[in-house]
């Protein structure tokens, strides 16, 4: 009964995807709908619905509390529409991490969480990479502010970006698991190829960043042979579906017609094939590989610090205009702006912050440059400037929990483990937080997470539960 109710909780956040990732007001208030009538059929269906695991509860407080602050805010945030939405999300986060916790205790669910969250990011980006590959065949709607960079599904190129990259972690989680079938396997290796095609297409490079971070981290948790060799199956067949855009260009340009789409998914089909074939001869080694773990530590820096170099940045305004490859080797960014009057402001309000939603009102009492903002782009920082203390509190209760279950995972949960940090990562650098459709995954992910360190899922697992 519970891997039943937890399907459509797996399915949703690629769903979402394909409403403009749940941004706007109906179908964020479809999902959350969605959600709480979710979380209470699986409170009648779980025999105890409370949890008994501390960082579940203080997960759940957590997030309890950032979503009742974030409300109580409403009493003196200067824009009450605003506000309200970032209400509306709390209360979404809120209940699908409320029911994932409960439904995933189940052995049955849990096992079905990865395939069903990389099929969903899966799908709905083939739906956002169908017009460059099928042009004339589906139209999706133009948007002026991305040029040339892949904005769908979700309809921002960062967060696009963001979603594809923790496929990848998920793909390359579930290539090398030892738990795992041949199918599930091979179908994880098969994923990566438009997976990879399309987060290049983003010209995200916090996007990349995070991939990259994730990979590395993962090898960190799961060092053997044979996930080594799976994340270089999944980064490669990603990179040679993007490097195939220098023989086709007019698909990273936008106006390649039939014939290069065509071209390009004949592409995409050869290289899907021969991942699934290159994966059954991965093996199954998972004894570790010496220096492998040291050496995926040096990556994880290098891809922290590049990261925070390329999107922080020390230009203005062009470097945000540039909307094609050279985004990728670009140092320019507003960011830093960004994050500076986010800064300030937690400075001016350090205990209850500006109010949610807020952030646009000190931005445009500032204005560095002139450019339309609303979110400070990073979760972190906008908590800080919105929320104050009490809301970094919350935060940090949340997270607490989560990565104290995070240590308490096996390598059974390296892949969602890795997918949950590239997040973490990711939305310090962008306003993932306001893009349902990828919170949402990583929401589900860390209900996985906690749901391992009840008793039922320890006693599944032959351990002693925590």
């Amino acid at each position: 009964m519970r891997a039943v109710l937890a399907v459509p909780l797996l399915l949703g956040p690629g769903v979402l995807a394909l409403f403009s990732g749940g941004y706007f007001g109906v179908a964020r208030h479809a999902a959350a709908i969605a959600a709480w009538a979710l979380l209470a059929a699986a409170a009648l269906a779980v025999p105890d619905p409370v949890p008994r695991s501390r960082p579940a509860r203080a997960a759940l407080a957590g997030m309890a509390l950032l979503a009742g602050w974030t409300a109580l805010s409403l009493t003196w945030a200067p824009l009450g529409e605003p506000a309200g939405e970032d209400v509306a999300r709390a209360l979404l986060y809120l209940a699908a991490l409320a029911g994932g916790v409960l439904l995933l205790r189940d052995p049955g669910a849990a096992r079905l969480a990865e395939p069903l969250l990389l099929a969903g990011i899966a799908g709905a980006t083939l739906y956002g990479l169908s017009e460059r590959l099928l042009p004339g065949l589906v139209e999706l709607e133009a948007l002026a502010s991305a040029g040339r960079r892949l904005a769908h599904p979700l309809t921002y190129w960062n967060a696009t970006g963001a979603f594809t990259a923790l496929g990848l972690v998920l793909a390359a989680g579930l290539a090398g698991s030892a738990e795992r079938g041949p199918a599930v396997r091979a179908a994880a290796a098969v994923a990566a190829a438009p997976l990879g095609l399309a987060l290049y297409l983003t010209f995200s490079r916090g996007a990349l960043g995070a991939c990259a971070a994730g990979l590395a981290l993962l090898l960190v948790l799961r060092p053997g042979r044979a996930q080594l060799r799976a994340a270089a199956l999944v980064a490669g067949a990603g990179a040679v579906a993007a490097a195939a855009t220098v023989v086709l260009p007019g698909v990273a340009r936008t106006d390649g017609g039939a014939g290069e789409g065509a071209a390009m998914l004949g592409v995409l089909v050869l290289v899907m094939a021969a991942a699934a074939a290159l994966e059954a001869r991965v093996g199954r080694e998972h004894a570790p590989v010496a220096r492998v773990r040291s050496l995926a530590l040096a990556g994880l820096a290098v891809a922290l610090v590049a990261t925070a170099v390329a999107v922080a940045g020390f230009g203005g305004d062009d470097g945000a205009r540039s909307q094609g490859p050279s985004r990728l080797t670009s140092v320019e960014s507003n960011r830093y702006a960004y994050w500076r009057v986010a800064a300030e402001t937690f400075a001016e309000h350090p205990l209850r912050g500006i109010g949610a939603g807020g952030f646009r009102v000190p931005w445009l009492r500032e204005r560095p440059f002139r450019e339309s903002v609303r979110d400070a782009h990073s979760l972190y920082l906008e908590t800080a400037a919105e929320l104050g203390l009490v809301g970094l509190a919350a935060l940090a209760l949340l997270l607490g929990g989560v990565a104290a279950a995070a240590r308490r995972a096996g390598p059974a949960l390296a892949g969602p483990v890795a997918a949950l940090a590239a997040f973490a990562l990711h939305a310090g650098v962008d306003w993932d937080w306001e893009m349902p459709a990828l919170t949402l995954v990583a929401v589900v992910l860390a209900a996985l997470v906690l749901a391992a360190t009840s008793p039922e899922r320890a006693a599944a697992a032959g351990v002693r539960a925590p």
